[in-house]
């Protein structure tokens, strides 16, 4: 399925992508599992913190296969999330997410972008540090179920 990428186009969400939204991130054991109302909120250009999000959605469908979250306090972002439906990973859908995304936050004046995961989760680690972020430190102990230190990681926009 390599061939996806090419199919894809990468636009803002909608109310209409919430459903599809949800099931992917409920589908995926790493995703945060945010809830109706933190999309909603996401969807609302005067919630506090502002957030950029994206919708990966294959052309001749119009089926949603990823979707990609940022939170915006410049000149910082903070990288929430990138889920991309199983049946669409490792296709390039996370690096055309990311681009539309990195552009969108330039646009929006971010200088730069952070982030934190889980430190076992080492694919996604190495998907990051492909992408140009650097490790920054780490917060022992950030996640529950199970408990585990979280990577801080940042990139610079400029």
């Amino acid at each position: 399925m390599n061939s996806l990428s090419a199919e894809v186009c990468v636009r803002r969400m909608a109310a209409e992508d919430l459903a599809r939204m949800i099931a992917i991130e409920q589908s995926l054991k790493d995703a945060p599992h945010w809830g109706l109302s933190a999309y909603l909120s996401a969807l609302d250009p005067k919630a506090s913190p502002r957030r950029i999000v994206l919708v990966a959605e294959v052309s001749q469908t119009g089926a949603v296969v990823g979707f990609a979250v940022a939170s915006l306090l410049p000149p910082q972002a903070e990288l929430e999330t990138i889920a991309v439906a199983a049946e669409a990973q490792r296709c390039g859908v996370a690096r055309q997410l990311f681009a539309k995304l990195a552009e969108e936050l330039r646009k929006a004046q971010a200088m730069e972008l952070l982030l934190e995961v889980r430190a076992s989760n080492y694919p996604v680690i190495a998907f990051y540090r492909a992408l140009g972020f650097a490790q920054t430190g780490s917060r022992p102990r950030y996640y529950a179920d199970p408990i585990e230190d979280a990577v801080l990681m940042r990139l610079p926009l400029e």
